[in-house]
């Protein structure tokens, strides 16, 4: 049996579906990567920014930017005719991180996409998918006249360790999206898999 064929005389099996997070500070490009790889029209939660909300929303850095996710961004993207993503953008503001956990429960991992002129922002996620043994990568957005550093020297920024893939990426571009997502499903099979070995000894 091949996932999403069947043998003659039995019913069709349907895809395996997989949840993924993207995660990342305020402006760093979460809804512009499900935007640019969901194969369905995605859904935002975005709502513009307010001068009442501007005491509490750290805008440096992204001053251009005039709206906010207020709850999650959703889109679908299909790997392979046997594998299909579901991607949840999770709200970059301090104020809305309360929605996290009922966005992580389920999740297989997550993207923790990274902006190397703020890259302090991502500590948090970074932080929270370590403190939930959720596996992650980080996908570095590689912003029009921004400096481009090695994945090493962002590794050794955010000081992670050895196994967590480093991506370099235009959140973008569909193909260059589609390998950190490739990545992320790649990094949580080993993750699994080192899990039960452990759990076996």
């Amino acid at each position: 049996m091949i996932f999403g064929r069947s043998e003659r005389g039995k019913p069709p099996v349907g895809p395996v579906t997989l949840k993924i997070l993207v995660a990342g500070g305020f402006g760093v490009g979460k809804t512009t990567l499900v935007g640019a790889v969901s194969e369905i029209r995605p859904l935002r939660t975005e709502e513009v920014l307010t001068e009442a909300g501007r005491p509490v929303d750290d805008t440096r850095g992204v001053e251009g930017k005039h709206t906010t996710t207020v709850a999650m961004d959703f889109g679908r993207i299909t790997l392979r005719e046997d594998l299909v993503l579901y991607l949840f953008g999770t709200p970059g503001q301090d104020r809305f991180w309360f929605l996290w956990d009922e966005l992580a429960t389920g999740a297989l991992g997550a993207v923790v996409l990274a902006d190397t002129r703020r890259l302090e922002d991502c500590f948090p996620a970074v932080d929270y998918f370590e403190r939930r043994s959720i596996p992650f990568v980080i996908g570095v957005n590689c912003f029009d006249g921004a400096v481009r550093h090695p994945a090493e020297a962002v590794r050794q920024a955010l000081d992670l360790d050895d196994d967590v893939p480093v991506v370099l990426c235009d959140a973008r571009e569909r193909e260059s999206v589609k390998e950190v997502l490739i990545e992320v499903v790649r990094h949580a099979g080993t993750h699994t898999a080192g899990r039960r070995a452990s759990a076996a000894t």
